[in-house]
């Protein structure tokens, strides 16, 4: 699998620079699993944790099905892997696939796409049940662009622990 990213643009309006730096850092965590077997991807480089690069794309499945579906959306659907809302669930990726992973986050990704796609600004609210506030679709683009720059941190050391490879 190759993962193809697109830099975001230097001018642009405030959506477009969103969507734009979104998708850049999604398509950085991809790129960080590329090349790799379930067996690499669900290696732990610092034990006692259970966090590995296939943890990660499971908690941004989560992250990202709660914040755009749950949130903005306003669906009732349950987590993915965090039975009890705790979504350090989704790390422990020990019997996890690539193939199950994977396609549960590039699922959650479209939803989001739809999701912010269809709402008619970035003012659009969603209740947050955790925070017990309200939050606009512009907080929850930040808040997943600083969710994902801080994970991919983590998928550098987890990648280059891995494989030696690092950068991108």
């Amino acid at each position: 699998m190759t993962t193809e990213r697109i830099s975001p643009p230097l001018t642009g309006g405030e959506r477009e620079m969103l969507r734009a730096f979104l998708d850049y850092h999604r398509a950085t965590l991809a790129l960080k699993c590329d090349g790799l077997s379930d067996e690499q991807l669900r290696e732990q480089s610092s034990p006692p944790s259970t966090l590995s690069l296939l943890g990660l794309v499971r908690h941004m499945a989560e992250v990202e099905r709660t914040w755009f579906r749950r949130v903005i959306g306003g669906e009732d659907v349950p987590l993915v892997w965090s039975s009890t809302g705790d979504f350090q669930e989704a790390y422990d990726a020990r019997s996890a696939t690539r193939t199950e992973a994977f396609a549960a986050w590039r699922r959650e990704v479209e939803h989001s796409r739809r999701i912010e796609r269809e709402a008619e600004s970035l003012d659009v609210t969603g209740h947050n049940a955790r925070w017990g506030e309200d939050v606009s679709l512009r907080l929850v683009m930040l808040h997943l662009i600083h969710e994902y720059a801080r994970h991919n941190g983590h998928a550098d050391f987890l990648r280059e622990a891995i494989d030696g490879t690092v950068g991108a």
